[in-house]
């Protein structure tokens, strides 16, 4: 699982996750990605599942990056635990999405190939994205 080896902070608040993103909205280093077109959270769990479907069905040739990182933790308390004795442990990781950002990145695989794991990626998601291709590059949210 992705996690930070260390923080300033044990623990954060959530705070609220508006507007679109202008950091990390341009493909970087590959051919062809994944964007976000809603807002949400994605969880380590999910950044793990996705990776593994496409470096399966890429047959682990080619190249992926992960343009994302869950820093954020979000606490929760115990099942059927009473109100107050302060706030929960960390439970997970969780970065902030907004639309627009880059998720994943694919190069050196045939775009068929690659639209396919990244369709497979996708149904990972807990939010709704698309798949862009570098060629389509003056393609916005």
């Amino acid at each position: 699982m992705l996690m930070p080896k260390r923080t300033k902070w044990r623990k954060q608040m959530k705070g609220r996750n508006r507007g679109k993103s202008f950091r990390g909205n341009k493909i970087e280093f590959g051919e062809i990605a994944i964007k976000a077109t809603e807002a949400g959270r994605i969880d380590s769990r999910q950044i793990e599942a996705a990776r593994i479907t496409m470096t399966r069905k890429i047959a682990r040739t080619g190249k992926t990056w992960i343009r994302v990182f869950p820093d954020k933790p979000l606490t929760a308390k115990p099942l059927e635990t009473r109100m107050g004795k302060g706030k929960g442990g960390v439970d997970k990781w969780v970065m902030n999405i907004k639309p627009g950002r880059i998720i994943f990145e694919m190069a050196g695989v045939e775009e068929e190939l690659a639209r396919a794991a990244l369709t497979l990626a996708i149904h990972k998601m807990p939010f709704k994205c698309k798949i862009i291709a570098l060629k389509d590059t003056n393609e916005l949210y």
